[in-house]
């Protein structure tokens, strides 16, 4: 067991930097560069007994890092497409993403899609007056017949389901 805990920590010692570059170039934030080096360094550690040695362990960890990256921005993408009014974050996720971005915008398109399925018929009705035909809460209280707080109070529990039932997924 100390020798696995010695190896880990050589190979932590020896990645973290060139990886901490590597992820700080695609992702601003301090804390979710800190959490995505270190997710990325244990998935390699982990991952070690079945790398095939094509690559270089630098080269083979970047890939790690790309997936990881990519999987951040989906999610980051996810809550702003639900929840938040922020115009533009997807210019930016597009540019640190690069090509990849295409293709993560393709994924995002069809895990809303299935997720949007699994909602109840109720919560999904509500969301798309919200977040696709882009009505505000006084216009949906005023198409449904219900009070501004009723509005409130649906789509508060329809993003906490809809946020539910894809965390479950992915």
């Amino acid at each position: 067991m100390v020798g696995k805990i010695k190896g880990m920590k050589e190979f932590y010692e020896k990645y973290y930097k060139s990886i901490n570059g590597f992820v700080r170039k695609k992702v601003d934030k301090d804390e979710d560069v800190e959490e995505l080096v270190n997710t990325i360094l244990l998935a390699g550690w982990n991952s070690l007994p079945s790398f095939s040695r094509k690559s270089s362990e630098f080269s083979w960890l970047c890939g790690i890092a790309k997936h990881k990256i990519i999987d951040y921005y989906r999610k980051k993408k996810l809550k702003t497409v639900l929840f938040s009014a922020m115009p533009g974050i997807e210019g930016v996720a597009q540019k640190a993403l690069g090509p990849e971005g295409n293709s993560l915008k393709n994924e995002l398109k069809e895990e809303i899609k299935e997720t949007f399925r699994r909602v109840s018929e109720g919560y999904r009705k509500i969301l798309r007056l919200k977040y696709i035909d882009g009505l505000k809460v006084k216009e949906i209280a005023k198409k449904l017949e219900i009070s501004v707080k009723a509005v409130e109070s649906r789509l508060l529990r329809a993003r906490r389901k809809f946020k539910k039932i894809h965390e479950e997924n992915n």
